[in-house]
């Protein structure tokens, strides 16, 4: 049977999925110091929606 004493450490998933915001774009760069702020507090919530907005923002693909 497993040692059930030990700490488990798992990793955060949000933080290795989270989108890199376009900075050249004033919403996305908004939007990334919005969520490094709401991380500092400790508001996951803010910083989940942040990563769905910065998901979401329209940005034309250059060809």
């Amino acid at each position: 049977m497993p040692d059930l004493t030990q700490a488990v450490q798992l990793s955060d998933p949000l933080r290795t999925l989270e989108p890199v915001p376009f900075f050249a774009c004033d919403v996305c760069a908004s939007l990334g110091r919005q969520r490094e702020a709401a991380r500092k507090l400790g508001d996951l919530s803010t910083v989940s929606d942040c990563n769905i907005e910065i998901r979401k923002h329209p940005h034309e693909v250059k060809r």
